[in-house]
């Protein structure tokens, strides 16, 4: 290795990329890529969390200046935790996470180690926000039910009849990047929408002129709640059956986000009294684990946690 290759910071990569190797490896003009002790450009891509916490306080990681982590690295390392935090090595001074939440990241705990966190914001809007409106428009027709009727043989099968979006109104929980993308693409639909964030946001974050309601407004008007909030200590189990009492009866509830904002135990009930008409979740308290009692209802729209899970959003987005 030439002198000024061994200058370059070193990166280590946790995960796997698999649509953007082009753009990984560009990053060798700026730094070594590195993986493990095996081999110059490499990847992390198998053993478990007690192996990576061993090999981090062995020093096979010493030196790293960065560590870019894919969001389902998670299966490899576990959380980034103050446990794991505190047994990064001393060099290391950046982690770029491959996602536009970062609740795997105890960002504190970085910060007490004079540890940088990034994330990708907007990256995802665009494709999240189209999976929401899928599951939306799914879910107020249980399109899923005549779907798999006819592809057993039953053709519509004992399908009931759903509802037309329009007139509705679609309650937006978390007015961010996602929440505002969803607003565009719900309103052609003559849905009349409203939102509630923290605080009211900006008009340029509003294009569609969505009312500003309280949280409790949100949760007793809407006809379609859509969780577009990121996981936190606050939101952990925002929506449990409290929440779901002051719904409308016949409500539609639409999640990706994170699947620990709704109380799961608490969404299956509400769904076989029929206070909850029927709910679209790409997310899940327990993934890849899902409650037997969604896997088994008919008024349950689910996706495996596919709501990025496109070419232009891994490729051509920044």
């Amino acid at each position: 290795m030439s002198p000024s290759a061994r200058s370059k910071p070193t990166v280590l990569l946790l995960g796997e990329v698999l649509h953007a190797s082009v753009e990984w490896n560009a990053l060798s003009a700026v730094g070594e890529l590195r993986a493990d002790q095996k081999a110059c450009i490499q990847q992390v891509n198998e053993g478990d969390r007690e192996q990576f916490i061993d090999d981090c306080e062995s020093g096979i990681y010493d030196g790293i200046l960065a560590i870019s982590r894919t969001y389902d690295s998670i299966e490899l390392t576990g959380p980034f935790d103050t446990e794991l935090v505190e047994a990064l090595p001393d060099s290391l001074k950046f982690i770029a996470h491959n996602g536009a939440g970062y609740d795997q990241i105890d960002v504190d705990a970085c910060t007490k180690r004079g540890i940088a966190v990034s994330n990708t914001p907007g990256a995802v809007d665009a494709s999240t926000a189209n999976t929401a409106l899928y599951l939306l428009l799914g879910a107020l027709r249980r399109s899923h039910v005549p779907s798999l009727a006819l592809r057993a043989g039953k053709w519509r099968g004992s399908m009931d009849l759903g509802h037309d979006p329009e007139g509705k109104i679609l309650g937006i929980l978390g007015m961010g990047g996602i929440g505002g993308a969803l607003a565009r693409r719900a309103a052609p639909f003559d849905m009349k929408i409203q939102y509630h964030n923290r605080k009211p946001v900006a008009h340029e974050q509003n294009p569609t002129n969505a009312k500003y309601v309280s949280f409790k407004e949100l949760l007793s008007t809407s006809d379609i709640i859509s969780v577009h909030l990121p996981l936190s200590h606050a939101t952990r189990r925002l929506i449990g059956r409290k929440e779901f009492a002051m719904m409308k009866t016949g409500v539609v509830i639409i999640n990706t986000a994170r699947g620990k904002i709704v109380d799961e135990q608490a969404l299956v009930d509400a769904l076989d009294s029929g206070k909850v008409f029927a709910a679209g979740l790409d997310v899940y308290e327990k993934e890849p684990s899902i409650h037997p009692g969604l896997i088994k209802s008919d008024k349950a729209v689910l996706l495996p946690h596919v709501g990025t899970a496109t070419l232009e959003t891994m490729v051509s987005r920044p």
